[in-house]
């Protein structure tokens, strides 16, 4: 008989080493909707809109902003608004931060002309200190944070629809001829771009809430896609213009460092301010985010009115602002979600992210406010 040879071992291979990709810190929320605005920036800067391509693009935008401002207002809920007006001494801290605090804060930087900042770059600055708040990122931060979220929600309307009025008439009071001076035809302009359509979103939402609710997700995409093409066609226009020689690189980090110390003395003054003022946690929470931020949204449309082609510079500041702010309060905002997960006395009913209410509740790093 023949031994039988041992059939050989299988070798078993080894599992392939999972793949590192290079992905960003947990706490930095630089996410994609921040790289499509700075394609867009890129994209005017290569491909600018001129010539009858400009007036379509101008035309575009203005139609994308008032569909942004019809869904702000349709997505409000007129009940959560009119029990928002029982809180007065917090919406009137928060008004008097948005358009008081961030005014004086930035008339303080004009010192800094023309030897940190030059005079377009430090309109643009003092600009965004006239701007209103944001009222998608601020419900989003506060709720993060177990925050008083309808005081968000009311805080963040009640602060774009005054500044409808008032960052026009500030605008023309402390930037004068800078921003083109203050007409009636841009008053006009502004109201009916901003205004008309927020007001017809709150009389047409019994009708349209529901649609908008089931269409969350999709109809965030029209949100970002309203910011982005505004975005293009001021900076087409800046460069037809020929303005960005005013704008070199080491002129930026200046106006990135002073925009940084601006956001840490907000945020300082309206947390310990809110203190003071014997408000409980989660008020100083809704406070804090509705008081230090500005509305990239709101703020957009009301510069291609107020400054025309020079709007590229005067915007610049803002959307530099705007990714700075995103940055740190989600910082923030984990911070003191984690100090009221560990302090069970902590004042003010704790909400969570999932609790929030539906209105206008998006991610903090994809939204356009």
């Amino acid at each position: 008989m023949t031994a039988r040879t041992p059939a050989p071992t299988p070798r078993r291979s080894r599992p392939d080493p999972p793949r590192r990709t290079l992905r960003p810190p947990s706490w930095l929320p630089v996410d994609r909707y921040i790289l499509a605005l700075l394609g867009t920036v890129g994209l005017a800067a290569l491909l600018p809109a001129s010539g009858a391509a400009a007036h379509v693009a101008e035309g575009a935008s203005t139609g994308a902003v008032a569909l942004l401002f019809f869904l702000y207002g349709a997505r409000l809920s007129t009940r959560e608004a009119l029990d928002g007006l029982k809180h007065w001494r917090l919406h009137l801290t928060i008004l008097g931060s948005t358009f008081l605090l961030f005014p004086l804060l930035g008339l303080a930087a004009r010192g800094l002309v023309p030897t940190v900042l030059t005079p377009q770059l430090y309109s643009g600055l003092l600009f965004l200190c006239l701007v209103p708040s944001t009222i998608q990122s601020s419900i989003a931060f506060t709720s993060i944070a177990r925050g008083n979220v309808p005081a968000a929600i009311c805080a963040g309307s009640f602060s774009s629809l005054a500044g409808i009025v008032l960052t026009p008439l500030l605008a023309a009071l402390l930037l004068g001829n800078s921003a083109g001076g203050l007409s009636a035809d841009a008053l006009l302009k502004i109201v009916l771009q901003l205004l008309v359509p927020f007001l017809a979103g709150q009389f047409l939402r019994r009708w349209v809430g529901g649609f908008l609710v089931r269409h969350k997700k999709v109809l965030g995409y029209v949100d970002r896609g309203s910011i982005l093409l505004v975005v293009y066609t001021a900076f087409s226009q800046g460069m037809v213009a020929g303005i960005w020689h005013l704008a070199t690189p080491a002129r930026l980090g200046l106006l990135l460092a002073v925009e940084a110390v601006l956001l840490a003395a907000m945020l300082a003054l309206t947390w310990y301010g809110a203190r003071r003022l014997g408000f409980g946690r989660a008020d100083r929470i809704a406070i804090q985010f509705a008081g230090s931020k500005k509305s990239l949204a709101a703020g957009l449309p009301m510069a291609s009115v107020l400054f025309g082609p020079q709007a590229a510079l005067a915007v610049l500041p803002l959307m530099l602002f705007h990714q700075m702010q995103l940055m740190v309060c989600a910082v923030i905002a984990k911070r003191r979600a984690r100090e009221a997960d560990g302090d069970p006395g902590t004042e003010g009913t704790p909400v969570t992210p999932s609790a929030a209410p539906s209105v206008g509740r998006i991610t903090p790093t994809t939204t356009p406010g």
